[in-house]
């Protein structure tokens, strides 16, 4: 092979003839370096010497990319590779990971929380609820959009309590950050602040075992501090609950109330004990006229079928049907199909009955309390309201049908109607039909 001394202006002058495939043009400064060039491709620096009775052909880089003293120092460290029994092919693979692995590490020190927090909710939504994955959205929204409701007269969308962390790189969240985002939150939010911080604890517990992300986060938590549990404070248990004397005024204001679809979901809040979002979610599919149940997808089981009452089932036949639309409270202006937020209908109706700080999750609280005056098994009211059980006994041993829980239901709200003065006329037709018939008390 004829050798040249490479030089700038040689290398500008060569090129593949259009007649062959391939051209090379061999350096007299280092044995094994040279050039390719293909009449299409740009030249290219290659090295090529004998290892283990093979002549393999190593590329180097674009001329356009290497400096001739570069390739040169290349080309040296091939050879030297070789003299020590290695395989330059290999060392080239191994150094192309490291240089990707140095790249990827950069790329990932520069990762924002907010781009990670969008990968850990794409991760995790299959296994999340709907309700649970829409939280961590709001928790992070950026807020600032035009509203007309719920901003205290801003006129404009408040951010979630997290969005004060996206902007941070993934690498600078400590303890200190967090106890400072803990602190400035605790003044306006406290209770938002505290779901917030449960959540970014766990985003956080996710990265340390993210592959791609636990380098960036310390071992040990940052938002796992005192200082910040200090500064948001310990929820308050709730203790807002309907009264047996209150349930008479209670009725009444609801089933006074002009939207139908409004007073008929909170009273079947009470009268189910379910959570707030399970009974919103309630599709006509759902409602099993023929063997009297309701299936309610609930956060503990996924799903658990409870009775439907007679006067519930009375108030769900009495809902429209709006076209297309599957929910049993259903909404014509609604985003999402359904009524989204009873607090308005709620406060009203309290508002009327003049019951202060009762809230539709006190319903359900009410529900429980309720059952106390007829001393309701606690398994029973435990499995309609779709709470988990709380014994060995409960768990393994004891399985209730449908129709046993039926009784102990029908029970609990023929009694809650009773001290709420609606009478319920009974005939012979009526009780062999094992149906009720319910009015306002007149």
């Amino acid at each position: 092979m004829a050798r040249v001394n490479f030089t700038t202006g040689r290398l500008a002058a060569f090129a593949c003839p259009p007649d062959k495939a391939q051209a090379f043009l061999w350096d007299s400064g280092v044995t094994g370096l040279g050039i390719r060039a293909t009449p299409r491709g740009a030249p290219s620096y290659i090295f090529q010497r004998e290892f283990q009775g093979k002549s393999p052909r190593i590329t180097i880089g674009a001329v356009a990319n290497w400096s001739i003293p570069r390739a040169r120092e290349r080309a040296r460290e091939m050879q030297r590779d070789i003299d020590q029994g290695r395989d330059p092919r290999l060392v080239k693979a191994e150094r192309q990971a490291e240089d990707e692995a140095t790249r990827a590490a950069a790329r990932s020190a520069e990762l924002t929380v907010g781009q990670v927090w969008a990968h850990y909710l794409v991760d995790r939504k299959a296994v999340w609820g709907i309700r649970h994955h829409d939280d961590h959205l709001k928790l992070a929204k950026p807020g600032g959009e035009r509203a007309t409701r719920g901003t205290r007269g801003r006129g404009l969308t408040i951010a979630g309590p997290l969005y004060a962390l996206m902007g941070f790189r993934l690498a600078d969240v400590t303890a200190s950050v967090v106890e400072a985002w803990a602190a400035k939150e605790a003044k306006t939010r406290q209770s938002s602040a505290r779901l917030a911080l449960r959540c970014f604890k766990a985003f956080l517990n996710w990265c340390a075992e993210h592959e791609e992300y636990k380098t960036q986060v310390p071992l040990v938590n940052p938002a796992k501090t005192r200082r910040t549990r200090e500064a948001l404070g310990k929820a308050a248990a709730k203790s807002d609950v309907l009264l047996k004397e209150q349930l008479a005024e209670w009725f009444r204001a609801v089933r006074a109330l002009q939207a139908p679809v409004m007073s008929a979901y909170l009273q079947i809040l009470l009268l189910t004990g379910a959570r707030r979002t399970e009974i919103l979610d309630l599709t006509w599919k759902d409602v099993d006229t023929r063997w009297k149940s309701l299936t309610i997808r609930d956060k503990v089981e996924g799903e658990r079928k409870i009775p439907l009452t007679p006067y519930t089932a009375q108030l769900i036949t009495t809902l429209p049907h709006l076209k297309k639309n599957p929910f049993v409270f259903a909404s014509a202006t609604a985003k999402g199909g359904r009524i989204t937020d009873p607090r308005a209908g709620m406060q009203a109706a309290c508002k009327a009955a003049k019951i202060e700080g009762l809230t539709p999750h006190g319903l359900r609280r009410s529900f429980k309390s309720l059952t106390e005056w007829l001393e309701i098994p606690t398994g029973v009211v435990a499995q309609i309201m779709g709470h988990k059980p709380s014994a060995t006994a409960e768990k393994h041993y004891t399985v209730r049908p449908l129709d046993m829980l039926r009784v102990h239901h029908e029970r609990i709200e023929l009694w809650m109607l009773e001290q709420a003065g609606i009478e319920i006329e009974r005939d012979a037709a009526a009780i062999n039909g094992n149906e009720v018939s319910l009015s306002r008390a007149g």
